[in-house]
């Protein structure tokens, strides 16, 4: 057997287990709640562990060795640290997130602003997830041309096909499982290896570890080495678009409940920070190893960092074996990124387009069907563009600026700031996006290949692509707009702060008459409690082909009933003691409408009662619209 044939048996038995997981979670599956969020019950040390496995990719890995090599620690602020730190920030929004009502950022920015902004955010987060997994790819590409001699198209097409069969089965909570699987692979990997290449560097420089660390000069381990104002710049260029990114927030929403997303964001930074901990151990072996290497400096010396550990792996690999261990945990690396890409693109294509704009009144099954189509849609589209992008950081800031500059200030101005309007949303989107696209063209087009960039040699203001300018430029233009047009209707305030919620509970007061005071025991509602948390859900028959004609006939009947986000779904206010809101949408089969409704678990009667009269509703207003039909055609019910 071959090494390559002994790394592809390695790989094919690991893939095994993927995909037996994929089919597991498969089977469990009821609706897409379960398919995109996990059912909402995922804990706060398995999505930890997810995050942080979403985020270090086998690229970024060799990178940051590769920088750490030449540079020290001044350079943990063009990755490193803003990987942290996004986390962390994210932890803060955890409260925030997870209130709000959405399976994707397109959807919530919908539910803020107005339908006119879905696409376009879903086209730009598509395009976003395409680079990200573009960046796995070729770090996947450049291992095995180093170790087997493998064409970029055959390592690309190894990845994509391994991906594609475990998201395309399981959804997100596949992947958080194997996430941790692959987590733990490749935290393994970089703990072997630090040793490793320590106790090497030391042998080679006839010095003891210890010596290794106290050897390294002043300046390479002092983080501000290349300046405050860069740090800074570094700082608002990149954390914005990675606090933004869909990825963290899908799983906030997958939690059982605030504090497991919040502990497993500030989990997934700590172990974050370890594996980069581990690459700096690397660096400075390999330091001691190949001293010509470091001397070069960056970035002339890139070429030759970035696959320096696998030169070493290769000059020390004692047998095929380990030489094949060490491919299959970067292989885990690249796939536990490209998988976090595929699924949260994948939803935007599916959901945010497919559902959306195509075909409103597609059922969960077709659902699933057309998400696991765009999981591959993704994957294909990542394993194209891998041929056309050369540096594995320059596409990840590439994708990161654009995420930036385009709905950073939709986002969090939409969550944050009342006085926020649609006009400035989009105004603010299509700016942020033309001037980055913009930006990136001409750096990229006037930079020479082993130069600095041509916008950074123009004013240091201006790396990082002009992320800095575009991001001026929208955020200048989205409060401007915004002040200038007229303030958001309540409806779109409603699901993002507590007093326009509390404002709308006392209008729309439903009045407790003892109407399904037997809900329990009638079985008519399925309670699932996890965390704190309870998901109530309903499910009804309806005759094919009218659930345009009923959602028309709800939402001009009463104004609780609303329209937040296309013809795919209607939303039912309630008030009383508090605000509840019950969502309709398409069940399994095209005569299927899903009644679900979600809250504190100490408000779970108050929910299930409110989910009880929206379906009474439904049924009434199908009754006036009908002339006396059930949803079902045959007998008229008797509605309490």
């Amino acid at each position: 057997m071959t090494p390559y044939q002994l790394f592809l048996l390695v790989l094919g038995l690991y893939i095994g287990v993927l995909a037996a997981t994929g089919l597991y979670f498969s089977k469990r599956q009821k609706n897409l709640v379960d398919f995109w969020l996990a059912g909402k019950e995922a804990g706060g040390l398995a999505i930890g562990v997810s995050a942080a496995a979403s985020w270090l990719t086998a690229g970024a890995i060799l990178a940051v060795i590769g920088f750490f090599l030449l540079q020290g620690m001044g350079s943990i602020w063009g990755f490193v640290a803003p990987n942290v730190i996004a986390l962390l920030m994210i932890a803060l929004l955890v409260k925030k997130i997870k209130k709000l009502p959405a399976i994707t950022q397109p959807e919530l920015l919908e539910m803020r602003y107005g339908s006119f902004i879905r696409l376009p955010v879903a086209l730009i987060i598509t395009v976003v997830m395409i680079l990200f997994a573009v960046a796995d790819i070729k770090g996947f590409a450049m291992v095995l041309e180093v170790f087997y001699g493998v064409t970029p198209l055959h390592a690309a097409l190894i990845v994509g096909l391994a991906v594609s069969v475990y998201v395309t089965l399981g959804g997100l909570s596949a992947v958080i499982v194997t996430d941790v699987l692959q987590f733990i692979c490749l935290a393994v990997f970089v703990l072997v290896m630090a040793g490793a290449v320590l106790f090497s560097g030391a042998a080679s420089a006839t010095m003891s570890i210890p010596q290794l660390f106290t050897g390294m000069p002043a300046t390479w381990w002092d983080p501000l080495s290349i300046g405050l104002p860069m740090v800074l710049i570094f700082i608002c260029a990149i954390v914005p678009g990675w606090i933004t990114e869909q990825d963290p927030w899908q799983r906030v929403w997958a939690t059982r409940n605030e504090h497991s997303a919040r502990n497993g964001m500030v989990f997934g930074a700590v172990l974050v920070a370890l594996v980069f901990a581990g690459c700096a151990a690397i660096a400075i072996g390999l330091n001691a190893l190949y001293p010509d290497i470091a001397a070069m400096g960056f970035p002339m010396g890139m070429s030759k960092a970035e696959p320096a550990l696998l030169t070493f792996i290769m000059e020390r690999g004692s047998s095929a074996l380990p030489v094949a261990l060490c491919a299959v945990a970067l292989a885990t690396a690249a796939m536990s990124c490209t998988d976090t890409f595929a699924a949260s693109g994948g939803s935007c294509l599916a959901r945010d387009v497919y559902q959306r704009y195509l075909r409103p009144a597609a059922t969960m099954g077709e659902m699933r069907l057309v998400n696991r189509f765009a999981v591959l849609v993704i994957v294909s589209s990542a394993t194209a563009a891998s041929f056309l992008i050369d540096s594995i950081i320059n596409a990840i800031h590439i994708a990161t600026f654009i995420a930036s500059a385009s709905y950073f200030f939709a986002l969090m101005g939409g969550l944050y700031w009342r006085r926020a309007t649609g006009a400035g949303a989009a105004a603010s989107l299509c700016a942020g996006f033309i001037v980055q696209v913009a930006l990136v063209w001409l750096d990229l087009s006037h930079s020479t290949p082993m130069g600095a960039p041509y916008l950074e040699s123009v004013h240091p203001m201006l790396m990082g692509h002009g992320v800095i300018v575009a991001m001026l430029a929208s955020g200048g233009v989205f409060v401007g707009v915004s002040l200038a047009t007229r303030p958001s209707p309540q409806v779109r305030l409603v699901p993002f702060f507590k007093t326009e919620a509390d404002a709308l509970a006392v209008t729309l007061n439903d009045r407790d008459d003892g109407c399904h005071d037997d809900w329990i025991d009638s079985e008519e509602v399925v309670v699932r409690r996890c965390g704190g948390m309870v998901r109530l859900h309903a499910d009804d028959v309806l005759v094919p082909g009218l659930w345009e004609t009923l959602m028309a006939a709800l939402c001009s009947a009463e104004g609780r009933w609303v329209r937040e986000c296309g013809a795919d779904a209607v939303c039912r206010y309630g008030g009383g003691e508090f605000l509840t809101r019950v969502t309709v949408t398409r069940g399994d089969g095209p005569a299927t409408l899903w009644f679900a409704a979600e809250g504190p678990e100490s408000h779970c009667d108050g929910l299930a009662k409110a989910l009880l009269r929206a379906r009474d509703e439904a049924r009434l207003a199908f009754r006036r619209i009908s002339g006396g039909m059930d949803f079902t055609g045959r007998s008229v019910w008797t509605v309490k």
